[in-house]
């Protein structure tokens, strides 16, 4: 079921094996109406020139894959679907064009970092297998990254070692209060 006042669209974020996508397929189908738009797939699209978009030499790619992303969840959105962004968003690299994009197109935009210990989130990335998100060093640097939101700190969900329906629980609770508008 869908929340009074809730966010047509929630960019869910955090370091790979937080368990994003986990708790996004749990959250969106708890909704009598929801999209749930995997930031990754777009990545994919790019068959030719594709950088890691964690990389510096990245910054002219990405930004046209959050437009992309922020096109989707708004159409979604226009809709009357619950949206759900899963994938890695950082403040400074991804977003700000994502929240922006959605914005300008009318969508309230709420942002939820996930996170969970280091070691939890290395022994679930690497059950992936040898994708680059799998890869430990990539993994350390990316939770890193999200150890310090800045001003986006509020945003912030300590899941510790909790199970996606967890995750889930405390997600919903902080949407109902609405401390993860942006």
């Amino acid at each position: 079921m869908n929340g009074p006042g809730e966010p047509p669209v929630l960019l869910l974020t955090g370091a790979p094996g937080v368990g994003k996508t986990a708790t996004a397929q749990i959250l969106a189908a708890r909704r009598d109406r929801s999209a749930h738009v995997k930031a990754d797939l777009f990545l994919d699209f790019i068959e030719s020139g594709f950088v890691e978009p964690w990389k510096p030499e990245s910054r002219e790619q990405n930004p046209v894959v959050m437009r992309a992303i922020a096109d989707a969840a708004a159409a979604y959105a226009a809709g009357g679907y619950f949206t759900v962004v899963d994938g890695i968003i950082l403040p400074g690299w991804f977003l700000e064009p994502l929240r922006d994009s959605l914005s300008d197109a009318g969508h309230p935009v709420a942002y939820a970092v996930l996170r969970a210990p280091l070691g939890v989130c290395a022994a679930r990335a690497a059950s992936r297998g040898t994708q680059p998100l799998a890869d430990p060093q990539v993994v350390e640097r990316l939770w890193q990254d999200f150890a310090d939101l800045g001003p986006r700190e509020a945003n912030a969900i300590d899941i510790g070692e909790g199970s996606a329906d967890e995750a889930t629980g405390l997600l919903e609770h902080r949407l109902r209060d609405g401390s993860l508008a942006v």
